[in-house]
């Protein structure tokens, strides 16, 4: 019979939290670029800056706009970045997380239509992001929770 080990399990020379953060960065910048791209985006001719007036969808189920791909792209640059070390990697997943439950619980309360969903989500988007956020911040905490005091 073996213990479980006091100490994060190490990848890749990285913590799991470490390869957990630096995935969903990874994600989300992928995310975030094929946003950009006609065919991956349907109606890309009606892709706008920002607004509901924004028609384009993403793989032809989520409604995008210029500015919530730049969004995730910050997003996701942001989780590689922090993601270098165990302590910022727990922070990205657990502060994006977040973010993307605030984002999720805007979307749903602003409604489709209306002038104040600015980024352009639709139910796709909000029920996406509330999932994802809440899988980031689970992430964060269970992948973390084997990190030394001197880490955290």
């Amino acid at each position: 019979m073996t213990t479980a080990s006091p100490h994060a399990h190490v990848h890749f020379g990285r913590a799991d939290v470490q390869n957990a953060g630096m995935g969903v960065g990874i994600l989300l910048l992928v995310v975030g670029a094929l946003g950009f791209i006609p065919g991956v985006t349907t109606q890309y001719s009606e892709l706008m800056f920002l607004g509901p007036d924004s028609h384009a969808m993403f793989l032809g189920l989520f409604q995008v706009s210029m500015l919530l791909n730049i969004v995730q792209l910050a997003i996701g640059a942001t989780g590689w970045a922090m993601s270098r070390t165990e302590h910022g990697a727990r922070n990205f997943l657990i502060g994006a997380g977040a973010l993307y439950i605030i984002l999720s619980i805007f979307g749903l309360s602003v409604g489709v239509d209306s002038a104040a969903n600015f980024l352009s989500f639709n139910m796709a988007d909000n029920w996406t992001h509330l999932v994802l956020g809440v899988a980031m911040i689970a992430a964060g905490w269970l992948f973390s929770r084997n990190m030394s005091g001197e880490r955290k």
